[in-house]
């Protein structure tokens, strides 16, 4: 059996990168639920993210400037994307979305690799939040702990804006009936671009966020991508609810599988996403009947 601090350690891990699977997840499912646009340029923009805040730091050495203004900066390049290639888009076969997105997310990393160089940058933890803490049996990174207290923040705001603000009623009624939308007369297209403002900022909060605990590089958002689509299968498609709890299970996942074998815990993530569908096709909150 491994120690007891072990474990608690792990378990922490687990809660903080939940958190940010399920920031990034959110993002993810809040385009495809109601664009239904399956966003492969999603961890370019969590490099955006990261770059951004990365960039701004430098710039004014306040971590809060570089956490607010990245994301900012990152969901203002992701209204400007919309507006300028994806909107094209919307008529086409899912094929062509498909293809337009992994495409732009290779345009995207390769063009931060030509600006910024292949070589990792680091963002340094701001002062009030260095060190550690004692939390009973482990000595625990602060900064770690700010990560997660962000993540929550982040994921509480994004709930009240959609289940509790007038803009969250128009995203959840285009979600379940675009057509009643535009009889409405609500504009489509400035439905569209918030939206996916919307979640291109909850992955540029998360890569600002993670950007003083990993490596800052081009290719930084590629596994995040890749877990948070697993997140979102696991979650259910377009539950917002079930992108958190998919987030928490996944970060649970890979950080326990950790502690026995880290090169099977993707195998475990992936097993337990399988398992999820065989039982439950919709995924754990999806919808019955939403495609």
């Amino acid at each position: 059996m491994p120690p007891l601090a072990l474990v608690i350690s792990q378990i922490f891990h687990g809660l903080i990168l939940g958190g940010m699977l399920a920031l990034v997840g959110s993002g993810l499912t809040i385009i495809l639920g109601t664009l239904g646009l399956v966003n492969f340029a999603h961890g370019a923009f969590f490099a955006i993210g990261a770059y951004a805040g990365w960039l701004v730091f430098e710039w004014t050495g306040s971590y809060l400037a570089a956490l607010a203004l990245g994301a900012l900066a990152t969901c203002a390049i992701g209204f400007v994307v919309e507006r300028g290639l994806i909107s094209r888009f919307y008529q086409r076969p899912h094929e062509d979305q498909i293809l337009l997105t992994f495409g732009l997310g290779i345009v995207i990393v390769e063009g931060l690799r030509a600006w910024f160089g292949g070589i990792g940058k680091t963002m340094p933890s701001p002062e009030w939040a260095a060190g550690a803490i004692s939390l009973g049996p482990i000595i625990y990174p602060t900064y770690r702990l700010v990560v997660l207290g962000i993540a929550v923040l982040s994921l509480l705001a994004f709930y009240l804006m959609l289940y509790h603000s007038r803009l969250g009623l128009i995203v959840r009624a285009a979600i379940e009936d675009t057509l009643m939308v535009r009889i409405l007369g609500l504009r489509a297209s400035r439905i569209r671009a918030m939206v996916f403002a919307l979640g291109v900022l909850a992955v540029g909060i998360a890569g600002v966020a993670m950007a003083p605990i990993v490596s800052i590089n081009p290719d930084v958002g590629a596994r995040f991508m890749v877990q948070s689509f697993v997140v979102v299968v696991i979650g259910g498609l377009g539950s917002f609810p079930g992108a958190i709890l998919g987030g928490l299970i996944a970060g649970q996942i890979q950080t326990l599988t950790a502690i026995f074998e880290a090169a099977y815990s993707d195998v475990a993530l992936f097993t337990t996403m399988v398992a999820i569908l065989a039982l439950r096709p919709r995924g754990l909150m999806g919808e019955e009947g939403r495609k």
